[in-house]
């Protein structure tokens, strides 16, 4: 069945305010510090961990390749390729991205801290041997290195172009003193492809936020299934579905993205309801979690804040064992991870969920904070940035 939709705010708020590198806290204060992210858009987790790499380093400059028309962020500095028709076009900016990078500015800095999911990386602004390069990774580029999880680069005609942005993404970032990244599956992609090593950094969940509900949102009667994220071909919103009917639960959806129409026909041939919920605000999404008798997860992800801030909210997961579900996820204790994409094989697992304690999510959950995020990524930024 078809649901309602509704249109609400981004749930993420706006930085604190900047200091100056004379006055500024933190493990780089007196130092200039660049912070640069690849584009920026109006949700999404490593825009949030940029925002909070930020907080660590209040006086960095922050430079993206361009922020997206919907993003409300103060003070982003953006390339070149702002001012091009490649903003609308990540796939066919993608060849220009590591000429935007080192050609982003003539500034020059003690140290410059990437958020990279491309090709954020290989900027360069100043000598290697008198800049230290930090790189904090989301993943290695997965349309260039992982067609296999991203279908944008796995068609047989971009095979040439991405072997040879693969060589690009290699020669192009051996200046980089240190990596962190942000999953043990992350950590194993830098190591295959680009022969590095790594410090896992887990991202920073707001887990204080999710747990602290009124009591109208932590007393609900929790009748449904919860799918939650973008609605994009490798999310499996499909599969999510075919849960549902497999079930016969009632299914919520919640985000946005260019896959909702196909997704809402799909609901109406289902024999249960979906109701699809349009880019929730936090206080939305945190109701949703509390209503939810588990979230629904059949994702191959680097790591993933939504599964967190569902745990977080007492609410189990579902979803594949892999990636970063490994380390979010306590099997038979917090969710239950399954290695099918058979709808069947989740039917069982909803029969299961009374097994699982809620308060043994809320400490699996707790050790993804923000607290614990900024205390590690403040050790590794003041222990790597040494000269």
């Amino acid at each position: 069945m078809r649901g309602h939709g509704e249109h609400l705010a981004s749930r993420h708020g706006v930085p604190a305010q900047r200091a100056s590198a004379e006055t500024a806290p933190g493990p780089l204060a007196g130092r200039s510090v660049a912070l640069v992210h690849e584009w920026f858009g109006a949700t999404g987790g490593s825009e949030e961990v940029f925002r909070h790499i930020g907080r660590i380093v209040p006086h960095g400059e922050r430079f993206v390749l361009w922020k997206d028309h919907d993003a409300v962020e103060p003070g982003l500095r953006e390339s070149w390729l702002a001012r091009t028709p490649l903003r609308r076009a990540k796939a066919a900016a993608l060849p220009f991205m590591p000429l935007a990078w080192r050609t982003l500015s003539r500034e020059r800095f003690d140290v410059v801290i990437s958020s990279s999911h491309a090709f954020a990386h290989t900027v360069r602004l100043g000598s290697p041997a008198r800049t230290r390069y930090l790189s904090y990774v989301h993943s290695p580029a997965r349309y260039v290195w992982s067609p296999d999880f991203d279908g944008r680069g796995s068609s047989p005609l971009l095979t040439v172009p991405r072997r040879l942005l693969q060589v690009a993404d290699v020669q192009l970032s051996r200046h980089v003193h240190a990596y962190a990244a942000n999953s043990r599956e992350v950590r194993a992609r830098i190591q295959r492809y680009w022969r590095r090593d790594a410090v896992v950094i887990n991202p920073p969940v707001d887990t204080d936020y999710f747990m602290a509900a009124p009591d109208e949102d932590r007393n609900q009667p929790r009748d449904y299934l919860l799918g939650v994220g973008r609605w994009i071909p490798y999310k499996n919103f499909d599969l999510i579905i075919e849960i549902a009917h497999a079930t016969g639960l009632p299914l919520v959806i919640a985000g946005s993205g260019p896959e909702e129409e196909a997704l809402r026909r799909l609901a109406d041939r289902a024999s249960v309801q979906v109701t699809f919920i349009l880019q929730p605000n936090r206080d939305r999404l945190r109701r949703l979690y509390w209503g939810a008798r588990a979230l629904l997860f059949p994702v191959h992800e680097d790591f993933g804040m939504i599964p967190v801030e569902a745990q977080a909210c007492g609410t189990p997961v579902l979803g594949l064992r892999r990636g970063g579900l490994l380390e979010t996820v306590a099997h038979g204790e917090t969710g239950f991870l399954v290695d099918s994409r058979d709808p069947g094989a989740y039917v069982p697992l909803v029969r299961r969920l009374g097994e699982l304690a809620p308060d043994r999510m809320a400490a699996q959950a707790s050790r993804f904070s923000t607290r614990q995020f900024a205390a590690r990524m403040s050790a590794w930024i003041a222990e790597a940035a040494r000269a």
